[in-house]
């Protein structure tokens, strides 16, 4: 890929904890994007803010789950071409994705649920893993430069259940099927980059392959079952009492604009210096701001105002992680990237949103160009 004249900003050069002065838009505007997940929550978010920077998407992925779905709110399909397919197919993604010869690709298209994972174990493996498999397996006939970001999560690491910030060189890991199957995606990364594209060989095959780690995500227009703020707003909706599963349990949240610029500006980085950010990256809030799920709960109350949850006994419940946090310190120096917002401003932004969006004061559309403006005017 030829460099852009885009380079990483040094922590030196950061203003008010912001990252924001790289001007993205030139590293993006007039590039071909292929983009799977494009339909999911996420992937809606991405294609928005892409499509804003004038970049030429196409995304590739099921097609939503419910009319409702953000990607419907916004008309998806006159931000990308769409092509609504499964990863799991191997020969049509490498059809797609050859046909398209992108830039830069960003695999989003996952199973992303903890708890669905244990009802269907199998599908969250074959997706997950061998999903990732075939879209790297694709990019080895891409016969042009690319940079290529595929997505797994903060839980691929082997979870300690301590207070500690897991750095991106700590052991993989996964006590359930969804947090296992994002690991071996790492692994099977690992593999891939090693034995396909070595970055001691990039003058040969021109690929450069890095992995983004993110914490757990929120913002407006998630309405993904078994997540804790699309639940509370559904149960505000309806005035019913919100179900808190397990209010202590800690998380590194973040509004999900945060971790797609870090997608952003990792791919920027690799376009410019391919050999040297072709790793993975952890992306997260600032590490004094988890928060726990009841604190992330009644905020989100108060934003709203008014509203009350229970938590109820889980006898026989799935196990679901207690405690995890992310160390971002690598994306911090090597990329300049650092968190916009505060947690606070996370939860009121998304909250706001949703206010927003339910009072029908303004379009899905408008409301993520608002947000959007607030992390890269």
């Amino acid at each position: 890929m030829t460099a852009t004249n885009w380079r990483p900003i040094g922590q030196q050069d950061t203003q008010n904890g912001k990252s924001g002065k790289m001007n993205l838009q030139s590293v993006y505007q007039n590039k071909k994007v292929f983009v799977t997940g494009h339909t999911g929550f996420k992937g809606s978010w991405l294609i928005t803010w892409l499509h804003s920077m004038g970049a030429h998407v196409k995304g590739y992925a099921l097609a939503p789950q419910d009319e409702n779905d953000l990607y419907n709110s916004i008309n998806g399909d006159s931000l990308c071409q769409s092509m609504i397919a499964d990863i799991r197919d191997k020969e049509g993604l490498k059809k797609e994705l050859l046909s398209f010869a992108p830039d830069f690709v960003f695999h989003l298209a996952a199973q992303p649920l903890v708890r669905y994972s244990y009802e269907a174990p199998i599908e969250t493996f074959d997706v997950n893993v061998m999903g990732t498999a075939h879209l790297l397996d694709a990019i080895r006939f891409l016969e042009k430069p690319c940079v290529v970001v595929i997505i797994t999560t903060d839980k691929v690491y082997h979870n300690k259940e301590e207070d500690y910030f897991y750095k991106e060189d700590d052991k993989l890991g996964g006590y359930d099927p969804y947090s296992a199957s994002k690991a071996a995606a790492e692994i099977v990364i690992d593999s891939y980059r090693s034995s396909f594209f070595n970055p001691k060989e990039y003058n040969k095959h021109q690929k450069s392959i890095s992995s983004a780690r993110a914490g757990n995500v929120i913002g407006g227009g998630d309405w993904a079952r078994d997540r804790i703020v699309p639940d509370v707003i559904r149960a505000l909706l309806k005035g019913e009492t919100i179900t808190v599963r397990n209010p202590s349990a800690v998380r590194p949240w973040e509004h999900v604009l945060e971790p797609l610029h870090g997608y952003l500006v990792l791919a920027a980085c690799q376009a410019n210096e391919p050999v040297k950010y072709a790793s993975g990256y952890n992306f997260g809030p600032r590490m004094n701001e988890t928060l726990s799920v009841g604190g992330l709960v009644k905020e989100a109350l108060a934003v709203w105002g008014e509203g009350k949850f229970e938590t109820p006994l889980q006898n026989g419940a799935p196990h679901e992680a207690n405690l995890l946090q992310l160390d971002i310190t690598k994306a911090e120096i090597e990329l300049g990237w650092t968190p916009s917002f505060t947690v606070h401003e996370a939860i009121r932004y998304t909250v706001e949103w949703y206010k927003q969006f339910h009072g029908q004061k303004d379009t899905a559309y408008n409301l993520m160009m608002n947000d959007i403006k607030k992390i890269h005017p």
